[in-house]
C-alpha cells in the first residue's frame, strides 16, 4: 500500500481538539478535507502528520503551537477609535469583525474590550499559542 507523500493530493477526516479535550473542529459532519501535502494550504504540523500515512490509517498527533497558528502575540492587540468603525456598528466583547491590514489582506479580529471612545481588537488567530491535538484518518490519496 502506498504512503502519502509531499505533492500528493489527499482526502482526510479529522477531529481537532485542544489539549483539554475540547473539540474546536471536525470534518466528520461534512465532506473529507482535500489538500495537497506540502502545498502550504494547512498548518505545518497537520501537513507533516499526514505525510507517510497509508489509506485507511488513523492516528492522533499533538501539534505544538509553533507548527500550528504560532505563538500568541501581544503586539496583535490593537486599539481603534470608534470614529473608524462602520456607521451603526455597536461592537460587543467577543464579536468577530473583519478588517484590512496594510497589505490589503482581510483579517478576522475579535473585540476584547469596548471603551468610551475606542475598542480593543485581538488580531491573533483564536488558536494562536495553543498546542492542538488532531485525530486524523487518511481516506484516500487522490
Amino acid at each position: 500500500m502506498s504512503k502519502a507523500q509531499k505533492g500528493d493530493t489527499v482526502k482526510v477526516h479529522y477531529v481537532g481538539k485542544l489539549k483539554n479535550g475540547e473539540v474546536f473542529d471536525s470534518s466528520y459532519d461534512r465532506e473529507p478535507l482535500e489538500f495537497t501535502i506540502g502545498g502550504g494550504q494547512l498548518i505545518k504540523g497537520f501537513d507533516n502528520a499526514v505525510e507517510g500515512m497509508e489509506e485507511g490509517e488513523k492516528k492522533t498527533v499533538t501539534i505544538p503551537a509553533d507548527e500550528a497558528y504560532g505563538p500568541y502575540r501581544e503586539d496583535m492587540i490593537i486599539e481603534v477609535g470608534k470614529e473608524n468603525l462602520p456607521e451603526g456598528l455597536e461592537p460587543q466583547v467577543n464579536q468577530q469583525l473583519y478588517m484590512e491590514d496594510a497589505q490589503g489582506q482581510t483579517l478576522i479580529v475579535t473585540v476584547t474590550e469596548v471603551l468610551e471612545n475606542s475598542i480593543k481588537l485581538d488580531a491573533n488567530h483564536p488558536l494562536a499559542g495553543k498546542d492542538l491535538v488532531f485525530d486524523i484518518e487518511l481516506i484516500s490519496i487522490v
